[in-house]
């Protein structure tokens, strides 16, 4: 499994998604906006080989923009960011690894964002599951800035096609995602 293709990887990851975490039915999603299906997809990142084919998947997604630093808002994209940071380390390319807190911490530094210090040299990669409307993105990209940092791309699992994109380039950060909502919506 370690040496899976990206392809084999891509195929078996959303295979995975489907079956495991996507839902039809009457959701209200985290925007407030209401929705007919629901992916889960911490049901397949927090399983070991959902993890593992989303830490290799995610590391191909933003190669092209040599990241130093990867991570995301807390809780999508927690296992994500361990997984992330173990392929990096088997492919001896390891990347800092972070998580952005919801709100600063309460005591010690108070810090919002937790891990290994960055700095503005750092390729930042956010990643996170799922994106709506782009707001746990857009909260990261603010976290950062409190550092004077900025992501040079923002990536997720699977785009809901609901703002993130326009939310994100309105930013002037860069979106891309592994899947769409549409693919999952076919039959």
């Amino acid at each position: 499994m370690l040496n899976i293709s990206i392809n084999d990887a891509k195929k078996r990851l959303f295979h995975i998604l489907k079956t495991q975490a996507f839902f039809k039915g009457d959701f209200t999603l985290s925007s407030g906006k209401k929705s007919s299906y629901y992916l889960d997809a911490r049901l397949v990142t927090l399983s070991a080989e959902g993890a593992f084919l989303c830490g290799k998947l995610m590391r191909d997604l933003v190669k092209d923009k040599s990241p130093t630093a990867i991570g995301g808002p807390t809780l999508g994209a927690d296992p994500m960011v361990g997984a992330v940071g173990a392929v990096s380390f088997l492919e001896n390319q390891p990347v800092k690894t972070f998580i952005i807190r919801k709100e600063p911490k309460g005591h010690g530094k108070g810090r919002m964002v937790e891990g290994p210090e960055l700095k503005e040299s750092d390729r930042i990669v956010v990643i996170d599951d799922v994106a709506t409307t782009g707001k746990a993105f857009i909260h990261s990209i603010d976290a950062l800035a409190v550092d004077g940092l900025k992501p040079v791309v923002c990536a997720c699992i699977i785009d809901r096609q609901d703002g993130a994109k326009e939310a994100l380039t309105a930013r002037g950060v860069e979106f891309v995602a592994l899947f769409t909502a549409a693919e999952f919506l076919k039959d």
